[in-house]
């Protein structure tokens, strides 16, 4: 096999996998408020409540959006530092995060 020094190398499989970058991502610091937010956009009219301004790492998150989903009986999810509850509920949300000492507002309408 000759190489030839003009052509470049566009694809190998002899350097293995590449190492994914891994970098933690930063924690969005807030002003010490968590704010609950009533969203239906892209939803097909089904209303969620997203949790803003926990200032929380994303393990921290998702055991916390766990006991929320838990507690009020519906599913939800963490996107990017926000856990989403499919509820309209947001009383009951706001309720159980004071009892975990979090300062609470209902943002929105």
């Amino acid at each position: 096999m000759r190489i030839d020094p003009n052509i470049s190398l566009v694809y190998s499989t002899d350097g293995g996998k590449i190492e994914p970058n891994n970098e933690p991502k930063a924690i969005p610091e807030g002003d010490g408020i968590v704010r609950i937010h009533k969203d239906s956009k892209g939803r097909k009219g089904k209303g969620v409540s997203v949790i803003k301004g926990l200032g929380l790492d994303e393990k921290a998150l998702k055991a916390l959006a766990q006991k929320l989903k838990k507690q009020c009986g519906c599913g939800g999810t963490v996107k990017e530092f926000t856990i989403e509850v499919q509820t309209d509920n947001r009383e009951q949300l706001k309720t159980i995060l004071e009892k975990l000492n979090y300062q609470v507002k209902l943002a929105g309408g």
